[in-house]
């Protein structure tokens, strides 16, 4: 019998990886990676280790995910080590816990490697602190999509009434829907949002405004995006750093070429 490994491959910068996480990489013989993990991750593979792109895009998926837990068996199955790498964290929106399950079930060790989620990291990049002494002391990562028994209304109420701040993942097509949802159960109109497209990576953009004004400054804008609600998106003028050192680095490439 084999072993998988479910590791979260963190955010997008290829740095921001676990020690942990590149360890399960190096030992695998086996791959089964995600569209949204940085391919420089895939270096660390062994020169003979199998990868298998997993890919997922909104209502295109490369392999069901159905196809995937029968492979991920089917390698343990057969002696070999494996790993799962996965965007962000496994446990956090990264169906980690339906695959663990599988290979409870089948008998088969593995174990779980936490990742830095973008629920975090992306706002962190953009210069957005999640909680704030003066501002948020609650946040929930939220799906844009309720896949549980509550019904779409009694979802956005209890977060409209909820945490000072909201990490909202997979929601941008339904970017309108949320806010005004939100401000029909009685969050400010005038509560900031941003949207931040490709988090920690150097293809980082990010987008501020309200509730009330948000969906005209960010048409532009597709997956993948973070969504986060709050006061704290205000510090952002404050404390941006990413995209800031990314631009004054183009610009001394730029004057050195020219």
């Amino acid at each position: 019998m084999g072993k998988v490994y479910l590791v979260g491959a963190g955010p997008g910068d290829p740095e921001l990886i676990t020690v942990k996480g590149v360890k399960a990489i190096e030992q695998s013989d086996v791959i089964l990676y995600d569209r949204l993990v940085n391919p420089e991750l895939l270096n660390y593979a062994k020169d003979k280790a199998e990868l298998i792109y997993c890919g997922k895009r909104p209502d295109q998926h490369t392999l069901t995910q159905e196809t995937i837990n029968a492979l991920l068996c089917k390698f343990a199955h057969q002696g070999k080590v494996v790993t799962r790498l996965k965007g962000g964290d496994p446990f956090i929106f990264g169906r980690g816990g339906e695959e663990a399950e599988i290979l409870k079930e089948n008998g088969i060790p593995f174990e779980i490697v936490p990742g830095i989620t973008s629920g975090s990291a992306a706002p962190a990049y953009a210069g957005i602190p999640l909680t704030h002494r003066d501002y948020s002391s609650s946040v929930s990562f939220v799906s844009g999509v309720s896949k549980t028994a509550e019904s779409e209304e009694a979802y956005w109420k209890n977060l409209a009434q909820g945490s000072d701040t909201l990490c909202i993942y997979m929601g941008v097509k339904k970017l309108p829907d949320i806010c005004e949802r939100l401000i029909r159960h009685g969050r400010d109109s005038n509560t900031p949002v941003a949207l931040i497209h490709w988090g920690t990576t150097d293809k980082q953009q990010t987008v501020t405004g309200t509730l009330a004004n948000i969906v005209t400054r960010a048409h532009a804008f597709k997956n993948p995006s973070m969504i986060i609600i709050g006061e704290v998106v205000g510090l952002r003028e404050k404390i941006q750093w990413f995209e800031n050192a990314s631009l004054e680095k183009t610009k001394i490439a730029q004057a050195v070429i020219g």
